[in-house]
């Protein structure tokens, strides 16, 4: 049992540094929202689908969180731990026990989708004003539509070479 949480815990930090290395690489200034567009969601997904909770939560919420700090945007740090944490567990907590069909993959993505992009708008929304969160919103579909195709083709591919990585 406890060397499974340590592997679990292992797997986590190793995922949430290939996230934040993956996102850092790419990062587009949104000047409106003083947000970012990044591939975070690539990272968030791909770990949630393969290895669940509590990969994807922590996956999520650190990534999103070290992202922010590192990139120079503070300010959204907690937000984005918050909404990505909750964007990773959604999407590990969706594909529990399933087989990863693309229906059963493709449902809590946009699960996942939903709760960044309008988690954004509100966090936007209340930092700048309720305009400045309907701006954020095109970006952000942009963003997690792009995380949605890259993490079906990686995920489908990784595992038909490793099968036995899900839920690992």
């Amino acid at each position: 049992m406890q060397k499974t949480r340590i592997r679990q815990e292992v797997l986590a930090a190793i995922l949430t540094a290939l996230t934040v290395a993956l996102s850092i690489l790419v990062v587009i200034p949104v000047p409106g929202t003083h947000g970012l567009v990044t591939l975070c969601e690539v990272g968030i997904y791909t770990s949630a689908i393969l290895f669940g909770n509590p990969v994807g939560l922590i996956v999520g919420g650190a990534s999103g969180f070290l992202i922010d700090i590192i990139s120079g945007y503070p300010v959204w740090c907690l937000f984005s731990l918050v909404i990505h944490g909750l964007q990773g567990f959604t999407v590990g907590f969706m594909t529990k026990n399933k087989k990863l069909t693309l229906l059963n993959i493709l449902l809590p993505l946009i699960a996942g989708s939903a709760i960044m992009v309008v988690g954004y708008y509100f966090a936007t929304s209340l930092l700048f004003g309720w305009p400045a969160g309907l701006a954020s919103i095109p970006s952000n579909l942009a963003q997690v539509g792009f995380g949605i195709a890259v993490s079906v083709l990686v995920v489908g591919s990784l595992i038909k070479i490793k099968p036995n990585w899900v839920k690992g």
